[in-house]
């Protein structure tokens, strides 16, 4: 692993401990080590590290090894040392595995569950990482140190447990582990950190160059640095393309905002709708409140006089009851008499001429009493024929009080349909409006987020241009010198270089840049040969490393510190160039970049042959046949690679497109140069306008939204 400084051996003593301290750790496992690890141990009084160190590691039936530790690692450098099949390779698979590597990154077996000891159901590892010193990872959390456990099961599956240096469970998520080892700077999958057996073997066995540069790709993570910027050039051509799409839909969101704000002025007055709305209502109740009040009084009185009147009739039926009932006693008292007078006139027949006079007059009298209970019994008669004619009186002033109302309540039925009617059209506009302000208030605030965008995409725009009007400035300048390709301050650069030579502080002249020092013998290459030799074209060559801090001491009066400054070869200067035959690349048809450049000074194609390989370069102009000849041809003899004419890089398996579109330095045509560069910044000056027109729109929407 990395961050190792000092020196360490295991020796058997502290391979081994009490079988007590091996069940604190881990479950009582029965089984025998089958087999035995001796270690050298040794300590040096070198600095140790603070941070990433492994401390200890242990294993349970893990591979063929039921318990295997506790092993403690020395701060610095640890040499294990044991016979084959003790468990050395184990420890190494191990630390891949526990700190979460894949199984086939141990070149031990393609699934986790091969390393679970045979007969057994899953296989524990304990890594112990110390976490000390400023640079600690949470150290608030886990302490001094943090303990990596990972539990594998049978069928494949593994759970991990980060522990503080007390024992606490901090985390059981795979994500806090990654967290972890970035901080520290831990990469199990990089070869340099972690070097298994077979890689070293396929390292150091192979003689393919193109084995070890993907090696050399995979350590340095040079692969994965090319696959971010591939993803990002992707999503630079869907930003490209979302501008776009963007400023075909200004023209419809400016449509749009018209149309919305026609639908603002009308409904600018829905307040005060609302309160006429309420005040209306108001009235209306209290309308229909104080015509049914009236129609209540009137109906009142009239029941009123009514039960007046009735109160009357039934005194008057009482006084002819009571007149009624004595008349009836009367006449029966009568009756009586007369039947006694009848006895007695049968009885006494002489008295009976005596008395017919009595007679005479009491009959009179009878026939008065019958006239009188007559009387009576016609006016009880007439008294209830008024009753009746009374209580049918009040029934039809009750039924005409009903029906001269009828006309006024259905009026007023319909009067009260129409205003629910009216506040009901009301309600339904108001849901509208509001529904059409929720969706201009959703649109605004997609607007408010398209802005952001653009705006973000416009800074990077003008410092697109910013970079474009530079290069253009610097392509008119190199009209009149072809130095100032190289940089503004090249040609004050070598004149300074020429008076320090002239002074005697150069053992020999500094050449470069070295792209001033070449030719073409085919211009149509020129965008091959930059994407090959990149940043040499600006290099310097020194004889020295005392030549070398001359001209950084030089070139620090000529560039800004923090600012890139050109990169200094140091060889010792020859006059011979160097014999390649035996090793150059041959094609009867496609020249190397070797003959493809002149080149007079042969420190120039010396430092060129040493950095880069030219010689071992083939230029093919035709991205299909360059792809025919080095992936589905056998490719020519020493050839690494190919460029094309339009920079792309030709591997045998692997084809890189180029990031360039154009030569840079070696263009002899300067004026279609400042052409094409002149048309991308107008592109990029049409762009910024296009978003000063957005922005100017996006000011209208945002008045909008605050009105609303």
């Amino acid at each position: 692993m990395a961050k190792r400084k000092e020196d360490n051996f295991f020796s058997p003593e502290n391979a081994k401990r009490p079988r007590q301290e091996e069940l604190e750790d881990f479950d009582k496992d029965d089984d025998e080590d089958e087999c035995t690890v001796s270690f050298i141990n040794g300590t040096s009084t070198l600095t140790a590290a603070e941070v990433g160190i492994i401390e200890s590691i242990q294993l349970r039936n893990f591979m063929c090894h039921s318990m295997l530790g506790p092993f403690k690692f020395g701060s610095n450098v640890n040499f294990v040392v044991g016979n084959n099949g003790s468990g050395k390779s184990a420890v190494l698979t191990a630390l891949i595995v526990g700190l979460g590597g894949k199984a086939i990154a141990t070149n031990r077996g393609s699934s986790l569950k091969g390393f679970v000891k045979d007969g057994q159901t899953s296989a524990d590892i304990s890594i112990t990482l110390r976490n000390r010193g400023d640079d600690a990872y949470r150290a608030n959390v886990y302490g001094d140190s943090i303990i990596v456990q990972q539990h594998i099961s049978m069928d494949g599956s593994r759970s991990y447990k980060l522990k503080s240096a007390t024992g606490t469970v901090v985390s059981t998520r795979k994500e806090e582990l990654i967290a972890i080892l970035d901080h520290f700077n831990i990469q199990v999958d990089n070869p340099v950190s972690v070097l298994t057996q077979e890689m070293s073997k396929q390292f150091l066995q192979s003689k393919n160059e193109g084995d070890k540069y993907k090696f050399f790709m995979k350590a340095t993570q040079l692969e994965q640095m090319k696959e971010d910027y591939s993803y990002i050039m992707e999503t630079k051509e869907r930003t490209k393309e979302q501008i776009s799409q963007g400023e075909e839909r200004l023209i419809e969101l400016k449509r749009q905002c018209l149309e919305k704000e026609e639908r603002f002025q009308i409904i600018a007055g829905l307040s005060t709708m609302k309160t006429n709305l309420e005040h209306l209502k108001h009235e209306m109740a209290w309308a229909v409140v104080n015509e049914i009040e009236k129609q209540l009084n009137a109906i009142r009185d009239n029941i009123k006089i009514g039960e007046d009147r009735a109160a009357r009739l039934d005194r008057k039926m009482e006084e002819q009851q009571v007149r009624l009932h004595e008349a009836e006693k009367k006449y029966k008292d009568i009756q009586d008499k007369l039947e006694k007078i009848s006895e007695e006139t049968n009885a006494r027949a002489p008295e009976c001429m005596a008395l017919k006079e009595d007679v005479i007059a009491k009959k009179r009298a009878y026939n008065e009493a019958e006239v009188l209970y007559n009387r009576s019994l016609n006016e009880y008669r007439a008294l209830k024929k008024d009753d009746e004619q009374l209580y049918k009186r009040i029934e039809e002033l009750k039924r005409s009080a009903d029906q001269s109302l009828e006309p006024e309540r259905l009026e007023r039925q319909k009067k009260i349909s129409w205003l629910k009617e009216k506040v009901k059209t009301l309600e339904d506009q108001e849901n509208t409006v509001s529904q059409e302000i929720e969706q201009f208030q959703q649109a605004i605030d997609k607007d408010k987020e398209e802005y952001t965008r653009i705006k973000r995409e416009e800074s990077d725009v003008r410092n697109a241009l910013n970079y474009n009007q530079k290069q253009l400035k610097e392509l008119k300048d190199s009209k009149t010198d072809r130095l100032k390709r190289f940089g503004p301050y090249v040609p004050a650069l070598l004149e300074a270089i020429d008076d320090a030579y002239r002074r005697g502080q150069f053992t020999y002249k500094p050449v470069g840049p070295l792209g001033a020092c070449i030719h073409l013998r085919d211009p149509d290459l020129a965008l091959a040969i930059e994407s090959c030799l990149k940043g040499l074209l600006q290099a310097y060559c020194c004889h020295n490393h005392a030549d070398e801090r001359v001209l950084q001491a030089l070139m620090r009066k000529f560039y800004l510190p923090g600012a890139s400054r050109p990169q200094i070869i140091v060889s010792e200067f020859r006059n011979d160039m160097y014999d390649v035959r035996h090793r150059a690349a041959y094609h009867p048809e496609f020249p190397t970049v070797l003959t493809a450049l002149e080149i007079d000074n042969a420190v120039v194609a010396n430092s060129l042959i040493d950095m880069r390989g030219i010689e071992t370069v083939l230029l093919i102009k035709s991205n299909a046949v360059a792809r025919a000849v080095m992936q589905s041809e056998k490719p020519p003899k020493n050839c690494r690679e190919a460029f094309t004419a339009d920079g792309d890089q030709v591997f045998v398996g692997r084809y890189y497109s180029s990031e360039y579109t154009r030569p840079k330095f070696l263009s002899k045509d300067v004026d279609s140069e400042i052409r094409s560069v002149s048309s991308v910044a107008l592109l990029y000056c049409f762009h910024c306008f296009l978003w000063v027109q957005f922005l100017s729109y996006y000011s209208i929407s945002s008045y909008f939204s605050e009105e609303l």
